[in-house]
């Protein structure tokens, strides 16, 4: 069962100054249909002063989002199809994003561990947006007061809107104005829209995508798709350390070259997943995995780019090869993958999104990604640094977390099928070949 969650308010927000009223195209990289979907965050704040005058802290929130939506208008607008069919743009009018006050029964001490089940922690962003492109608000705001005193703040952008760095970049610029840390008319550093760089009509010719095995549809030999669209998945959450990640690099040493505590540490997590759900020795397994491209394009994407600045990273094998070569060789896929992105693989990404509407396939494949560098650790909305940070949902989706007071440290949460959970813990926690 789910705590309760009761919503005492609910809210438009609207940009605290006039802001251009427009419509403005999204990007090819923007409008992919993998993309359609709400980046949901969820911050737990355990405030340090007894007695914190929660109307006060309320409206303060509400000030401060209400003036970063000002440099950051379009996600005040709302965003919908092109009528040309030929990807998505947002229409600037000042509409507003949603923000909601609610109360729970729950603790701060609750979010130390992994949820239950994969939805327990929805309510803690009510207003959940199943079809992005059907007029929802593309910004969603719900601070929670817990029953101990402390409180959580879930936040939903819009996917299409702007990625992971741009979303961080958004919160801490709020956050800075909730505490006054930083006044509109002192940016340290100002928003960029700038879509058109990343549309194919920017580059001179037309390129291959024969070498992006993201893109490539493989054979399904074990239900893999219904098996988790139809068994219970568990979620998890383990925390990895600088000791124990030196400890998975030594073991890589005699394999692979040098490589980074994402390298290897993704790798480990792959395997042993690949490991626990007992796959067909010739499954194709692939692990994809965002890369900023930010500064691999030519020229670099400007400062305060906030759109999709990402591709997909692909390291591929079977499950024969994933299980039974050592960490080394799994350690090695993901370091190419991600040397194979230059300012070419980002072109053909590009054409081939905006032309064909290629998507990556879901067969054998785990998603990664890395909330541990975006700064969301840092929001502090006037009640510090938020002990937890997490997805308001732990879904199939492997996503490595920052933890609290522990610079160096991950957490690896993603929820993986009942059967298989026992066995994959056992071997995310063994540190071996």
């Amino acid at each position: 069962m789910s705590s309760s969650v009761f919503v005492k308010e609910a809210d438009l927000i609207t940009p605290s100054e006039p802001t251009p009223i427009q419509i403005l195209p999204l990007s090819a990289l923007d409008s992919q249909l993998f993309l359609r979907f709400t980046i949901e965050y969820l911050l737990v704040y355990k405030p340090s002063r007894h007695g914190l005058d929660k109307a006060a802290t309320v409206n303060r929130v509400k000030s401060a989002l209400s003036r970063a939506l000002v440099p950051y208008y379009p996600l005040a607008g709302r965003v919908r199809a092109r009528t040309n069919g030929s990807g998505l743009e947002v229409v600037c009018r000042a509409q507003g994003a949603a923000f909601l006050q609610a109360v729970s029964d729950q603790t701060a001490s609750e979010f130390e561990t992994a949820p239950r089940h994969k939805t327990q922690w929805r309510k803690l962003l009510s207003l959940q947006v199943a079809d992005v492109l059907k007029g929802a608000p593309p910004l969603v705001v719900q601070l929670t007061w817990l029953s101990d005193g402390s409180a959580t703040l879930a936040v939903g952008f819009n996917h299409c809107l702007c990625d992971g760095i741009g979303s961080a970049e958004f919160l801490n610029l709020f956050a800075e104005l909730a505490t006054g840390k930083q006044k509109l008319t002192d940016l340290k550093s100002k928003p960029v829209w700038d879509r058109c760089l990343m549309d194919p009509k920017s580059y001179k010719y037309k390129s291959s995508t024969s070498h992006h095995p993201e893109f490539k549809k493989v054979a399904d030999l074990c239900g893999f798709i219904s098996r988790f669209n139809q068994e219970r998945l568990a979620p998890t959450s383990v925390i990895f350390d600088k000791r124990r990640v030196n400890e998975l690099k030594k073991l890589t040493y005699s394999q692979s070259s040098i490589c980074t505590s994402f390298e290897v540490l993704s790798a480990h997590i792959w395997k042993s997943w690949a490991t626990a759900l007992n796959l067909p020795p010739n499954q194709t397994l692939k692990l994809l995995f965002t890369i900023n491209i930010r500064n691999k394009v030519k020229p670099s994407l400007p400062s305060g780019y906030y759109g999709n600045g990402f591709v997909l990273g692909c390291a591929q094998t079977s499950a024969k090869d994933l299980v039974e070569k050592g960490l080394g060789y799994a350690t090695g896929l993901v370091k190419r993958a991600k040397e194979r992105v230059n300012d070419e693989y980002v072109r053909e990404v590009v054409e081939s999104v905006s032309s064909s509407g290629t998507s990556p396939d879901s067969v054998g494949v785990l998603i990664m990604s890395q909330w541990s560098r975006l700064g969301l650790e840092k929001v502090d909305i006037g009640m510090g640094r938020p002990v937890e940070v997490g997805p308001v949902c732990c879904d199939r989706y492997c996503i490595l977390l920052p933890v609290y007071d522990h610079k160096d440290s991950v957490k690896v949460n993603v929820a993986v099928p009942a059967t298989a959970v026992d066995k994959y813990l056992y071997l995310l926690k063994s540190i071996g070949t």
